[in-house]
């Protein structure tokens, strides 16, 4: 499909592709659902992209974005007249729920009122918040508020909580949502806690939902609560990763790993879990570009303390796999990798770490940066690890004579 060339009218003005779902606004502009609906109601833009019109969108008012029906049949013959050039043809998409304020204010009253209709409720709701459109009648009718006690909650079955987790993993805007909803900083650890404990016997697509929200909670909670965050917090998040079902499970975990650690006391903890030799295990194994990054951004932070940098030299394949991501993947990559290196090498320079940094290429690998260009804070950190220690490998033989020539000198 890259050699054909798309009509333009069949583009997306937002994203520049093809169009699946076109839907026309009130400015008269057509867009992909995805695309116009993430620009208004997830990033809260009250603007046309394409004219600048300002939009009057009023919380109850779920009509702004109409189908353009006639375009999407026009795309879909275009799809199936270049079939043979390997286009797919665009489905015809399902219609969103679009419903009542009273009529959700019923589903909750119904859920409270009656346990044997609680879970057929959740499940209704959870089909309205599918559809982005929903968030604003879904959030005036305290449906949010809800869910939210049903988490927060003693007197509800695991089964309703793991319902309430997938309506809020799936609502645009739930940073906002959480943070308009809980109050207080002692609902937030209670929340946190919750997710927690259905991530431990939780299945795939339960871990996958406890940890999108977990990510949201973390956003908008007071950072003092994710300062000293428990060590068996931690071990649910990493075997997570560790278990690998779900690769979009596994990056959402990685992401949250990322944003916990900051925190030192943390980093001991998730260097504790094991984490570290997990990690190394799957690069061995071998990772897509983005698990690749976030994997190395983990490493790096990981690296930071005493624990983790012995965690790393003490599993067979640290050293190693490190050095050969660097110009590999991406420089992103090769940043962290380098200043994993960095690190090993300041702190935990023996001569037993610098004999295998040399025996497994670290220090070939590091010569080679110097010569090819990418990121100058990358080469002047490479160059501050020759440097650092020049005497032991200056001289040996094992550095070719074209890598040789770029050692830096003292």
């Amino acid at each position: 499909m890259e050699d054909i060339e798309v009509p333009t009218h069949f583009l997306c003005p937002i994203s520049l592709q093809l169009m699946k779902d076109p839907v026309t606004i009130i400015t008269g502009i057509t867009y992909d659902r995805e695309s116009i609906e993430k620009w208004l109601f997830s990033c809260k833009n009250t603007t046309c992209p394409v004219t600048k019109q300002t939009l009057i969108i009023s919380p109850f008012d779920n009509h702004i974005i109409t189908p353009n029906h006639t375009l999407r049949r026009l795309i879909q013959s275009w799809c199936t007249l270049h079939a043979s050039d390997g286009v797919d043809r665009i489905p015809t998409p399902k219609q969103p729920i679009v419903v009542t304020r009273g009529y959700v204010t019923k589903l909750i009253c119904d859920a409270m009122q009656s346990t044997q209709l609680r879970y057929a409720c959740l499940q209704k709701i959870r089909s309205i918040s599918c559809s982005s459109e929903n968030t604003n009648v879904l959030e005036s009718s305290g449906a949010f508020e809800f869910v939210v006690s049903i988490l927060l909650k003693d007197g509800y079955n695991r089964r309703e909580k793991e319902e309430a987790l997938c309506i809020f993993a799936q609502v645009d805007r739930s940073e906002s949502v959480i943070k308009g909803v809980i109050k207080n900083n002692e609902d937030y650890l209670i929340l946190i806690n919750g997710i927690f404990e259905l991530l431990r016997f939780g299945s795939s697509q339960v871990r996958e939902n406890g940890i999108k929200v977990l990510r949201f909670v973390c956003k908008v909670t007071d950072p003092n609560n994710l300062s000293n965050v428990t060590y068996d917090t931690f071990v649910e998040i990493v075997n997570v990763i560790r278990d690998g079902f779900n690769i979009q499970s596994t990056k959402c975990a990685l992401k949250l790993i990322v944003e916990l650690n900051p925190w030192g006391r943390n980093r001991v903890k998730v260097v504790q879990t094991g984490l570290v030799h997990v990690l190394v295990d799957r690069l061995v194994e071998g990772l897509d570009r983005r698990s690749s990054e976030l994997s190395l951004m983990v490493l790096d932070q990981l690296c930071g303390c005493a624990e983790g940098r012995a965690d790393l030299v003490g599993h067979g394949s640290g050293l190693a796999v490190v050095s050969k991501k660097i110009l590999r993947v991406s420089h992103l990559v090769s940043s962290k990798a380098v200043k994993i290196l960095l690190s090993i090498s300041k702190y935990l320079g023996t001569g037993k770490v610098l004999g295998e940094m040399m025996e497994v290429g670290v220090v070939n690998k590091l010569c080679l940066v110097l010569q090819i260009e990418c990121n100058s804070k990358t080469k002047e950190r490479a160059k501050e690890i020759l440097r650092l220690h020049s005497r032991v490998w200056k001289s040996s033989p094992c550095i070719p004579p074209h890598l040789l020539s770029s050692y830096p000198s003292n």
